[in-house]
């Protein structure tokens, strides 16, 4: 990475796999609240916590950002730390090109795993047969720091949302896991640790992910409790608890409470209560947590303690599996370095946004136009917030020119059937007809490949066909950003996505310049913000 100076060195039960229809698998819901079988208190007993790991993360960073350069020598801090491979996939997604001043973004994945395999994570909830299973990866984040380091925008993507994972080799056994066209994103941490992880995002957003951070149950209450409370805020009276036995437990008086303890676990993994009872709900109440989590700890004076400030250190150290980039404390401090570059109004939280699936009312699947608007933005590096435009990036040129247009093979897929719905007929055919006539004649139809993709876009696998790759896109229309390096491809490739079903050229967009009101935006200096009570949970 040019920007950043990290790296310089001196729950519920498991659903059932089932077949999903022209994919290599799934899963199906084995009953409980909102489907996938993981919702409070359901039978067989199982894990019941359900806890925004994010903020342990985002404390352990900050912790050692704040406790002093003495600290940083401890080595026994290192050996704390658990490390595993980055990226599990085959290829991924290419890195960012530098801005004019040399900057990049960095992106930063954070992993919240329901593993039951340490007494610690068993005391906080949950069944001792879970013990030795492979983890989910029940909470997902996505941390975006700009290029310019002025702003940071955060995506999170529901457990329960249906996506492709793509293959994936586990680096301990070897054991190789073919890759799903579509399987709930949990699914992909139990394909061989968070690398796996790592690589179904860089395929779902064609991001490159400079590091991840994973964490499970155990130290998230200590750290909480740690700061003093993390002040929530709720709209009325309510209480999490249902006649026949679910709900989180969560008892609040109408207004701010400061939780820790139980109290904080209760709020992070509240689903029945919270807004309409959906998992959705629980991300949103689990992103004003760890905004004020954050302002907290920035906030709290008492953290220039030195015996805190090692306890705190110690816990959050304990509490980490990171990538093999992130592996020390010098390391995990210049990230902290480069998340306290963005101030709190300039960060912004968000969910993807998704719809019901046709297939299953119980799954999600991203909303077309909206969650590509969303992906698209922060692959862009534009600000989520909509403040100032960006700064037009330095684009690197092509290495070789494009060809004649009569000379550039172009393959052309329809990608037009998202989210359950028909591709559109022959729409393929009619773009082939459509380069033909602008005097690409080697393009045909690879009627093999159907992609559904929401937006249309143009890859090529290796930098001497960037430049044929970018002709094709001027012939029709398409914004260079569309234009993609991929391994998936073996030449120019045109994926007709859902956004192009009519017409020989690609309608014309606006830039967009704010995220989407359906990514449920939250930005990270917004202290009134208060949850929605569903209604029958007050009291």
């Amino acid at each position: 990475m040019t920007q950043s100076s990290v790296g310089r060195e001196g729950a519920l039960p498991r659903t059932r796999r089932a077949h999903v229809p022209g994919g290599g698998g799934g899963q199906a819901p084995a009953g409980g609240e909102g489907g996938g079988g993981r919702g409070e208190n359901t039978k067989p007993a199982r894990p019941k916590r359900r806890i925004l790991r994010y903020s342990a993360m985002t404390v352990a960073v900050l912790i050692l950002g704040t406790a002093g350069a003495g600290y940083l020598y401890y080595e026994h801090l290192n050996a704390n730390i658990r490390k595993a491979k980055l990226n599990l996939g085959e290829g991924g997604a290419p890195q960012a090109t530098p801005n004019a001043a040399g900057q990049t973004p960095l992106n930063v994945l954070m992993i919240g795993s329901d593993s039951r395999n340490t007494a610690e994570d068993l005391k906080l909830g949950g069944s001792r047969g879970d013990v030795g299973r492979a983890p989910l990866g029940d909470v997902q984040m996505l941390v975006h720091l700009s290029a310019d380091r002025t702003n940071m925008s955060v995506v999170s993507l529901p457990r329960d949302t249906m996506i492709s994972i793509p293959k994936c080799t586990d680096p301990s056994d070897h054991k190789v896991y073919e890759a799903l066209s579509l399987s709930m994103a949990n699914e992909s941490l139990a394909r061989g640790g968070p690398g796996c992880t790592v690589a179904t995002w860089e395929k779902l957003t064609n991001i490159h992910i400079d590091h991840f951070m994973m964490v499970d149950f155990s130290g998230v209450v200590s750290m909480a409790d740690a700061i003093g409370g993390v002040p929530v805020c709720v709209k009325q009276n309510v209480y999490s608890h249902t006649s026949d036995g679910h709900g989180s437990g969560l008892k609040l008086k109408a207004g701010t409470t400061s939780v820790k303890g139980e109290q904080a676990l209760q709020w992070l993994r509240t689903r029945y209560g919270f807004e309409d009872g959906s998992d959705i709900g629980r991300t949103h109440a689990q992103h004003m947590y760890m905004n004020s989590m954050v302002r907290q700890l920035r906030d709290n004076a008492t953290l220039s303690n030195p015996d805190e400030m090692r306890r705190l250190a110690e816990t959050a150290t304990k509490a980490l599996t990171v990538d093999d980039g992130l592996g020390t404390v010098k390391k995990l401090y210049d990230l902290s370095e480069e998340f306290k570059k963005v101030p709190t109004k300039r960060i912004t939280m968000t969910t993807l946004p998704t719809t019901q699936w046709s297939q299953n009312h119980d799954r999600l699947v991203p909303m077309a136009g909206d969650a590509d608007q969303l992906i698209s933005m922060i692959r862009d590096d534009v600000p989520l917030d909509g403040q100032g435009a960006k700064k037009k990036a330095q684009q690197t040129p092509p290495k070789d020119p494009a060809a004649p247009a009569g000379q550039i093979a172009v393959q052309v897929r329809n990608g037009t059937g998202v989210n359950g719905e028909a591709p559109t007929p022959q729409r393929a055919s009619a773009i082939e007809e459509v380069l033909r006539g602008k005097g690409f004649t080697e393009a045909k139809v690879d009627a093999a490949e159907l992609t559904p993709q929401a937006r249309t876009t143009i890859l090529y696998p290796s930098a001497d066909l960037q430049g044929d790759a970018e002709a094709v896109a001027k012939a029709v229309g398409l914004p260079t950003g569309s234009v993609k390096k991929s391994t998936d491809v073996s030449g120019v490739t045109l994926i007709v996505g859902a956004d192009w079903r009519t017409g020989a050229t690609y309608p014309k967009t606006t830039q967009p310049t704010k995220a989407p009101t359906t990514a449920a935006v939250l930005n990270g200096d917004k202290k009134d913000a208060c949850m929605d009570v569903q209604k029958g949970f007050t009291w």
